[in-house]
């Protein structure tokens, strides 16, 4: 007995020097000296933008082309986008991502507002655009949405946020960029590397801010409760005091995150199998247009060479030709023209561009509108015209220059709007000047999340091609419904929501399209 007491505390002590040993300076032996604990602002910037932009692109392709006659995913199933039908749990993914981005973009400002190395305005302003940006895309896909609360469930533990309305959100939006317009005032630099769109020219991450307000301030305009103010305030950064709102100015300054095929800027597209990347056909609307315009971004034989198919359009039987969006049921339209995919030389599959997140031709739209309805000095048509020229030679920057050669016609953007019937007209209507820059901000936002998508709703310009196949009373939907999930998973906040906003029904209006 006495031995085996023995051998059990030599057993215990033994045990509890080698617990004494593991746990003696554990934190400084497990901790690596040649990496940080804690991520820094510069490492999570980049990643977040690539996400943000692959949630939208991807519903850009599938959700904004569909509804807006850009593309027809051909099929007589339920739940098809182009005839302005889609099941419930279509609203899933783009509110799931762009959520778990927001954490991303809030972590950034957090790390980077507190005074010690990593206290950087910059990177401050930067988070705020980004969260504005993407708090926008949520509000004007679902209406009210959790903006006040959201993102706090690591911090705070609250897993079943409130939903804030529209008005306040938006509010808080316009406070934001006026906050980060102010930050990046200082222009204390950022590392250029952590930087997929700009290189850390801080100039022009502050010239999107405010580009973005402009946007955000015009699709609020037509609020009574907020007209006045609205106006007064677009008139303050465009007329009154332009220098402390500096906008976006060349192509060269547009928000665009140019893909360059590595890792991690690959795009998004080249995740998409090339034989359904090429599936949908090209909806008549959007390809008849470019057709009639004699439009260069489509290879054009008046001004053609082979390089001239900017947008990777596939001709069918020598022709640009589509087929018509919201057909009726069990009629089997012909699939004709379409976006070629990557094993094409020419294919928005692996363009650069298609990481767009704002370009130089929608401020020039934005522009026009806003002096067409009379808010600000300047020449509706000289806004017009340079937002057409842009919107061109965004993809085709030496255009003028192979009309002039190609054709013996002044190198004038006139020249070539008066011949595609698109030109100025002081004399016309209102209603009928939106129409002509709502149908040229068109191709300008081709490509830019669900803008072409909120835009309409807004305006009901362009105007689309009527069908019967159409659903919802042939009316365009005019929000997402919440994910399904929501009902469940936080029923009190979003009854509540239901209750101020509306059926959760994809008829019901989001707050800046109510009357």
């Amino acid at each position: 007995m006495k031995k085996y007491i023995y051998k059990t505390t030599v057993v215990v002590l033994v045990l509890s020097f080698a617990l004494s040993s593991c746990t003696k300076n554990f934190t400084e032996i497990n901790t690596d000296p040649n990496n940080i604990p804690n991520a820094l602002p510069q490492q999570l910037l980049a990643p977040a933008l690539v996400d943000a932009l692959t949630y939208n692109m991807l519903r850009n392709r599938n959700f904004t082309n569909e509804l807006m006659q850009v593309t027809v995913n051909q099929s007589d199933a339920e739940g098809q986008v182009f005839r302005y039908d889609y099941r419930s749990n279509f609203s899933d993914y783009l509110y799931n991502g762009l959520y778990t981005e927001l954490t991303n973009f809030k972590d950034i400002y957090n790390l980077s507002k507190d005074s010690g190395v990593n206290y950087n305005k910059s990177y401050m302003g930067i988070s705020l655009i980004c969260q504005s940006w993407i708090y926008s895309i949520l509000t004007d896909t679902y209406g009210d949405i959790p903006y006040s609360q959201s993102n706090h469930g690591k911090d705070s533990l609250n897993y079943e946020p409130a939903f804030d309305r529209q008005q306040n959100i938006y509010a808080d939006i316009f406070q934001k960029l006026e906050t980060a317009n102010t930050l990046l005032s200082a222009n204390t630099g950022i590392a250029s590397a952590s930087d997929p769109i700009y290189g850390g020219v801080i100039s022009r991450w502050r010239k999107f801010g405010n580009s973005l307000y402009l946007r955000l301030l015009l699709r609020v305009s037509g609020k009574a409760e907020v007209s006045a103010a609205v106006k007064a305030k677009i008139k303050d950064m465009i007329d009154t005091n332009p220098a402390n709102y500096p906008i976006i100015a060349t192509n060269d300054e547009s928000a665009i995150l140019k893909w360059t095929g590595t890792a991690p800027y690959t795009s998004p597209y080249i995740a998409v199998r090339e034989q359904d990347f090429r599936a949908p056909g090209l909806a008549t609307f959007f390809i008849q247009n470019l057709v009639n315009w004699n439009d260069p971004r489509i290879d054009i034989p008046t001004y053609g060479t082979a390089g001239f198919n900017r947008w990777g359009i596939a001709p069918y039987q020598g022709a640009y030709l589509g087929l018509p969006s919201g057909y009726a049921p069990n009629t089997n339209p012909v699939k004709k023209s379409y976006f070629y995919s990557n094993t094409s030389a020419v294919s928005l599959q692996t363009d650069p561009l298609t990481g767009m997140i704002m370009n130089y031709a929608e401020i020039k739209f934005i522009l026009a509108e806003a002096a067409a309805k009379g808010w600000i000095s300047g020449s509706a048509e000289t806004y017009y015209n340079d937002g057409v020229l842009n919107s061109i030679t965004l993809w085709l920057p030496t255009w003028p220059t192979i009309i002039n050669s190609q054709t013996g016609l002044p190198n004038n953007i006139n020249t070539f709007m008066i011949a595609a019937s698109i030109e100025w007209n002081n004399a016309a209507t209102l209603d009928q000047k939106m129409e002509r820059i709502h149908l040229q901000k068109y191709y300008s936002l081709f490509l830019e999340d669900l803008q072409m998508w909120f835009e309409y709703r807004r305006t009901g310009h362009p105007v689309l091609i009527p069908n019967s196949g159409f659903k919802n009373n042939g009316i365009m939907p005019a929000r997402m419904v919440y994910p399904v999930y929501v009902q469940s998973a936080n029923p009190t906040s979003y009854q509540a929501a239901v209750a101020a906003q509306g059926p959760d029904l994809i008829s019901t209006q989001v707050w800046w399209q109510k009357p």
